[in-house]
């Protein structure tokens, strides 16, 4: 048998394959690290450019803003609302229970027949026979006769002193601030034509006492029924 050279048999102790071939597969082990990093690298800048798209695309919305809420004040309420407006359809004023103690008062308006004015008036429980008779009271018109003021119920006597120099007083009075008239609610009046008319004058300049209106009493209900 002829015998081997010792190329053979080194070769016969190895497969045969290419010289280019083996180390190849070599590198071919070494580098997949690398392009599974690289690959990796690639879909996160996919994923960062695809969000970034994202969000440049979308409409801008900005975020909701709660609206404030106005408060509207209400309307002050008119005290004159919850007078009694006495009228020919209804002129009832008040009860006689309301009006028991004397000097007690009740603020009206008065629809004055001639004119349709509603008039603001003053009814006064005087100290004078009995609550059931009209003669215990004085209902009047707190419009002055003449000129624009308006008349005031006072019961304080040192506003009576100091704000219209009267002294005398021992029961509350009628003033009219303008003039600084004085008005005696228990003192009766003559005027021409032979007229008596309540609430003399006890000081000042005016001509002529408040005008006066009538009230009837029906059972217990006090009613105004006519301004002179």
């Amino acid at each position: 048998m002829p015998q081997e050279s010792e190329s053979q048999r080194l070769r016969s102790g190895m497969p045969e394959i290419g010289g280019a071939v083996a180390p190849r597969s070599r590198r071919n082990l070494s580098d997949w690290p690398l392009r599974a990093i690289g690959l990796a690298v690639l879909v996160v800048l996919g994923v960062l450019i695809a969000v970034h798209w994202l969000l440049r695309t979308r409409p801008y919305e900005s975020p909701a803003r709660p609206v404030p809420r106005v408060e509207v004040p209400a309307p002050p309420a008119d005290p004159n609302a919850a007078l009694p407006h006495a009228s020919d359809a209804q002129p009832t004023i008040t009860t006689v229970g309301e009006l028991a103690r004397p000097w007690s008062i009740k603020q009206f308006f008065y629809q004055n027949q001639r004119t349709g004015e509603n008039v603001p008036a003053l009814l006064i429980r005087l100290p004078l026979g009995s609550p059931a008779q009209a003669a215990g009271y004085w209902a009047l018109s707190m419009k002055a006769p003449y000129g624009n003021c308006t008349l005031e119920y006072i019961e304080d006597r040192n506003k009576l002193k100091n704000d219209y120099g009267f002294r005398a007083a021992n029961h509350p009075m009628v003033g009219n601030p303008c003039s600084r008239t004085v008005f005696d609610p228990l003192k009766i009046m003559s005027l021409p034509g032979n007229v008596w008319a309540r609430g003399g004058i006890a000081q000042g300049s005016d001509l002529r006492p408040p005008l006066s209106i009538e009230v009837n009493i029906v059972g217990k209900e006090i009613r105004a029924v006519r301004m002179e």
